[in-house]
């Protein structure tokens, strides 16, 4: 497991939940670095396949080759993906999976933000 995994991080990325009722509580729990439109993308992209290479991450999520390259860094220092570089036809062919880390780590995002829905339509309709 990476020395930077999504269960050690920073205090800056992971604001303690005040109240566990509280709707901005739990907004402010979910996973900062899932949470980014652009990893939470590229993320997505990554959990309907097996492996994806970087073309075809540009196409998926819509990203700047440079905003993907920065994003799968930082998903990567996070160990939610693994990368490899190979030369094919001198050219570089990177290719990007999902970790376990990865994977569970956006099963529990989904989790969290589906409980958020649910609560929140339950306190509209309790409400009316």
């Amino acid at each position: 497991m990476h020395k930077n995994s999504l269960s050690i991080l920073p205090e800056k990325e992971r604001l303690p939940a005040e109240n566990e009722d509280s709707i901005p509580a739990a907004i402010a729990d979910l996973n900062r670095v899932i949470h980014e439109p652009a990893r939470l993308a590229i993320l997505t992209v990554l959990s309907a396949c097996v492996t994806a290479d970087f073309r075809y991450l540009l196409t998926a999520t819509g990203l700047s080759k440079g905003d993907l390259s920065v994003q799968l860094r930082r998903l990567e220092e996070a160990g939610l993906t693994a990368s490899q570089r190979i030369i094919e036809h001198k050219h570089t062919l990177t290719t990007v999976v999902l970790t376990d880390l990865g994977r569970s780590e956006l099963a529990r995002y989904w989790s969290q933000i589906e409980r958020i829905r649910a609560h929140t339509t339950q306190r509209i309709a309790s409400k009316r």
